[in-house]
C-alpha cells in the first residue's frame, strides 16, 4: 500500500513542534522505507513526533517515529528508540 494523507492527524501542534497520528495497514518496514511520507511533504518538519499504528490487519503495533529529514520533496523518517 502506500501513505494515505487522511489516516495522518494532528494531535497537538506548539512551537513549531506537532504531535501526529497516523494508521496504516502497512508494515513498519515498509512505513520506514525511502519516500514513504514524500506526499506529506509540506505537513510534516524536521523533529515532528508520530504515533503510528502499523499493520492494523495483520499483526497491530503501535510505534513512534521522528521525522529526521525533510528537504522539500524527501521525508525521512526513524523509529524513536
Amino acid at each position: 500500500m502506500s501513505f494515505t494523507t487522511s489516516d495522518l492527524s494532528v494531535l497537538a501542534y506548539a512551537n513549531n513542534f506537532t504531535l501526529w497520528h497516523y494508521t496504516s495497514i502497512d508494515t513498519a518496514a515498509a512505513i520506514e522505507g525511502a519516500g514513504y511520507f514524500n506526499n506529506a511533504v509540506d505537513m510534516l518538519r524536521v523533529n515532528d513526533l508520530l504515533i503510528i499504528n502499523v499493520d492494523t490487519d495483520g499483526t497491530p503495533a503501535t510505534a513512534f517515529y521522528i521525522v529526521t529529514g525533510n528537504d522539500g520533496s524527501a521525508v525521512t523518517v526513524t523509529a524513536y528508540s
